[in-house]
């Protein structure tokens, strides 16, 4: 087994399967259906409730869980931060706990960045073998992002748990779209193993336009769209998102304990360029920057929690990107760059598009300050614009407001917290 060891986290959360055996209370299964998703309602959670300072999130696990799953095949689509909470109060990967379970896993899929977590953003991920297990392993992130019948065919079931971080450009949601939409063509059940969004407490963010559909932004959301991923999965179903409105058989093993408003701080940082829970807090208002002329960080130890260049004017703060885990070639690497320094700014509770605009007004090259991703990103070529045009971050935002009122109507059919 693999074991992930990780000190001083605010919140402590156990992942499903667990469970299995601890003794554990027998009770009754119960289940309600929202568009074709089935919720489980009754638990059992009884020896696995260990809280944390104020936190008792957990993951609300079936009693036939188990069973629904012994005697099957079985495919994960994970990362690294696809663990459960163990006795000593650390992880083991939700594979290994389930290989030592006897459970029959035949492959497994990975996503942005890999199955171990380690490669850079946009990196092209190869098929291979899992070193510790020697399961499997095949990317759904470069030419293949969606599995194919040949790749599927060996499975009854699919397992799907990843960390979302709550923004449209995180491109695991994505993932989470084509995985469901290739089960369901193929008559494959999908279990989601909910968890908790560090972003979820608001919903800010221009509308994706269709001309602008993309890996990093696959459906007609805000940037920041308050849903965990177990209830986006609903919505993708519920929305007839899939390709040739095909439905997929959705399971979503819900969270107990927890609301959009609850505090969580990720005890594994989801992606090589989210260290911590200020970077996370901060990208969707920093990711931006990856459609400009402007470095967000990476390169450093400080990603997405600082901005800078080095044509901006001469400030106190200053970096200098070198090659790290995650960003091998960063932008500006080994130049001396100026910027700001955000890591003691309060907790956001919207997009802050302050610092976009301020840069883009003090670069002296403003016809090259955007270049062609922005619009991806935004989901939309006005909010570029409208920045172009000298609106201010109100001005800009007071257009968002129609579409992100029409979106919550929408969202609202498919949450499973308050």
């Amino acid at each position: 087994m693999i074991n992930f060891n990780f000190k001083n986290t605010y919140f402590f959360w156990v992942s499903i399967l667990v469970f299995t055996l601890i003794s554990c209370k027998d009770k009754s299964a119960s289940e309600n259906t929202i568009n074709n998703t089935q919720i489980s309602q009754n638990t059992v959670h009884d020896s696995l409730s260990l809280s944390d300072i104020a936190s008792d999130i957990i993951i609300s696990t079936p009693v036939n869980y188990l069973s629904s799953i012994k005697q099957k095949r079985i495919g994960i689509v994970g990362n690294h931060t696809s663990v459960v909470k163990n006795k000593k109060n650390d992880f083991t990967h939700l594979v290994d706990t389930l290989i030592s379970l006897n459970i029959d896993i035949k492959k497994v899929f990975a996503p942005e960045h890999g199955f171990r977590g380690k490669a850079d953003a946009g990196e092209k991920i190869a098929d291979g073998k899992d070193p510790i297990t020697g399961l499997p392993t095949i990317s759904l992130y470069g030419k293949n992002k969606k599995p194919s019948y040949e790749q599927l065919k060996d499975l009854d079931i699919i397992i799907f748990d990843i960390q979302d971080v709550g923004t449209r450009f995180y491109t695991y949601i994505s993932t989470l779209h084509y995985v469901m939409e290739a089960c369901a063509e193929a008559n494959i059940p999908v279990i989601v193993i909910d968890r908790p969004n560090p972003n979820g407490h608001y919903i800010d963010g221009p509308m994706r336009e269709e001309k602008y559909k993309s890996f990093v932004g696959m459906h007609p959301v805000p940037i920041v769209y308050g849903m965990t991923i177990g209830e986006y999965a609903q919505m993708i179903n519920g929305e007839k998102w899939l390709e040739n409105d095909v439905k997929c058989d959705l399971t979503v093993m819900p969270l107990k304990n927890y609301t959009h408003q609850t505090p969580y701080s990720l005890p594994i940082k989801p992606s090589p360029n989210l260290p911590n829970d200020t970077s996370i807090n901060l990208y969707p208002s920093l990711c931006f920057f990856e459609g400009t002329e402007i470095s967000a960080g990476r390169g450093t130890e400080m990603q997405f929690q600082i901005f800078g260049a080095p044509f901006l004017p001469k400030a106190n703060f200053t970096f200098k990107p070198q090659s790290n885990e995650g960003a091998k070639n960063p932008k500006f690497k080994g130049e001396l760059c100026y910027g700001k320094d955000l890591r003691t700014v309060k907790k956001l509770n919207s997009i802050n598009l302050e610092w976009l605009i301020e840069t883009y007004n003090k670069s002296k090259d403003k016809e090259n300050f955007f270049n062609s991703f922005m619009p991806k990103l935004a989901g939309t070529k006005k909010m570029q614009q409208q920045i172009e045009q000298g609106l201010t971050s109100n001005e800009i935002k007071k257009t968002w407001q129609a579409d992100i009122e029409n979106f919550k109507k929408i969202r609202l059919k498919y949450l499973i917290y308050n």
